[in-house]
């Protein structure tokens, strides 16, 4: 899925862990995705009004912090797996059926916060989770509030249900699909890094991008189940190629930004060069 201006350059700022993003660099990285340098150009003024970006020295940008708050748990994907703790057997629900649905702002934001930390939908308003996250539940309680999860919302830790509800919890989450989800995008990464010494340094940068996107999200999004509901050394592996791959594409975009010129006004093709030495 092709990139706005806007996501482009949040991804880029997320990814960066910090490191300020110029604008010269922000219209060299749309250029790769067909986006022209006035869209890229306005696309920083409308981030910037909104608050989610701030100047950071002449002609460079970081994220806010009200970016950093609402990204924070995404950036952090890289040590998700240090939220995990050992699953005693018991669950943790969270009942929203007493919350409101008309404000779409505070839906979306409520779906989305369940969706971060691998809740899913046992009956209508009712979402719960193996109780393996984080050191307790005060702090899970406190993680999914930031969120986006409101406070009037009831989170609470059960056990021992019956066999047909166990039945109906043990259906909620398709392993299977996840396990085969690792073991794709761990071959599409291992076998993209076999041949990235023979792809220009565009192309490289922005295959590296949409590839390394996708295989984030796949993280970020994970459900982090334990053991025995999930093959944990296999999700292991994988979450280890994700970095490994990151790191790859971090130094593979710095050499693109090095190996573009100054832009001439209506720019925005970059000069082809090879990935040869990139490790």
């Amino acid at each position: 899925m092709q990139p706005t201006a806007k996501s482009l350059i949040l991804e880029l700022l997320l990814a960066a862990q910090g490191v300020p993003l110029t604008a010269r660099d922000a219209v060299v990285a749309c250029g790769l995705f067909e986006i022209n340098a006035s869209n890229a150009r306005v696309a920083l003024v409308r981030l910037s009004a909104a608050g989610l970006i701030e100047a950071a020295g002449r002609g460079s940008y970081q994220l806010s912090e009200q970016a950093r708050e609402l990204g924070g748990d995404i950036a952090t994907w890289r040590d998700i797996e240090q939220r995990l703790r050992t699953w005693d057997g018991s669950y943790v629900l969270a009942q929203c059926g007493a919350l409101g649905r008309t404000d779409r702002g505070a839906l979306r934001r409520r779906e989305r916060a369940l969706e971060l930390l691998g809740f899913r939908e046992l009956e209508r308003g009712l979402y719960l989770r193996p109780n393996n996250l984080e050191p307790d539940l005060a702090a899970l309680r406190q993680r999914i509030h930031g969120l986006g999860l409101e406070p009037a919302a009831y989170l609470f830790r059960a056990d021992d249900f019956d066999a047909d509800c166990q039945a109906r919890i043990d259906r909620l989450w398709n392993t299977a699909a996840l396990l085969e989800q690792y073991r794709q995008l761990s071959r599409q990464m291992r076998e993209w890094l076999a041949r990235v010494d023979d792809l220009e340094t565009d192309v490289a940068a922005r295959e590296a991008f949409l590839l390394g996107s996708r295989a984030i999200r796949q993280v970020v999004f994970d459900p982090l189940l334990p053991a025995p509901m999930i093959d944990e050394a296999a999700r292991a592996a994988f979450f280890a190629d994700v970095r490994e791959f990151d790191r790859i594409g971090h130094q593979l975009w710095q050499r693109f930004y090095r190996s573009t010129p100054p832009l001439r006004s209506g720019s925005r093709e970059p000069t082809k060069t090879t990935t040869r030495s990139l490790q």
